[in-house]
């Protein structure tokens, strides 16, 4: 579904071009959920703006769906079925949740449509429905309102930067469970860049980045076992 061509990313720093991702050669499967992790600074989330057309690239090509999108802006993206949430979702005061999700959805939605959507990631819809999308909801439940959107925009492929950033454990087990009823959707493909072992337990594949580079990629049976034993080495040195 998604492929990436010896795609690269470079910005000016010191009178020179520094190489933040570096001739990345990637493919997702329609379907898969996908873990990107690595260290900080690797270029994790720099790949994920990139896809989504937030960043522009500097060489090489992405391809979705057979389709070069390369050069397409992020609404021409989103149009194609691309989702992105980001680390701390917007707010807009004045906009209730049922209404976002029908604008999401493109049309007007049922209260019975809107209410399956925020069932599916652990909001009451009594509670939720009228609710405004503003401060007054906490990180846990605006993420996981974006995650009712996406699904009510019925996204193809949907990226999720380190999604776990600023909420309190109840809500990452909430968001985690969310995660889980994503991937059911048929032929939904789910990119996560996440450190979090629970969520790398959910992938089918995981993709190791770091100074810009892919790594390692394989089967979360392939990686997470080498992973987990390099970080427990660490903590035991």
């Amino acid at each position: 579904m998604l492929k990436l061509e010896q795609l690269s990313f470079q910005v000016p720093a010191d009178g020179t071009n520094l190489e933040i991702i570096d001739s990345v050669d990637l493919e997702i499967p329609t379907g898969s959920f996908t873990v990107i992790t690595g260290p900080n600074g690797g270029g994790k989330s720099t790949l994920a703006r990139l896809i989504m057309g937030i960043e522009k690239p500097t060489g090489g090509r992405i391809l979705f769906k057979g389709e070069d999108i390369t050069a397409l802006s992020i609404p021409e993206r989103a149009k194609r079925g691309i989702g992105y949430a980001f680390q701390q979702p917007p707010r807009f005061k004045g906009l209730t949740v049922r209404r976002l999700l029908s604008l999401a959805a493109g049309e007007s939605l049922s209260k019975d449509a809107c209410s399956a959507y925020l069932t599916a990631v652990g909001l009451d819809p009594d509670e939720y429905l009228n609710r405004e999308m503003d401060a007054s909801l906490s990180g846990g439940e605006a993420k996981r309102v974006e995650i009712a959107t996406l699904m009510a925009r019925r996204a193809e492929l949907v990226i999720f930067d380190e999604p776990e950033a600023g909420i309190d454990l109840w809500s990452f087990s909430m968001l985690v469970e969310s995660f889980r009823t994503l991937v059911g959707e048929d032929r939904r493909s789910v990119i996560v860049i996440s450190h979090q072992e629970r969520i790398m337990q959910l992938a089918d594949t995981m993709v190791i980045i770091a100074g810009g580079k892919v790594c390692q990629s394989g089967t979360r049976d392939e990686i997470l076992p080498k992973l987990l034993g390099e970080v427990d080495g660490r903590k035991e040195a």
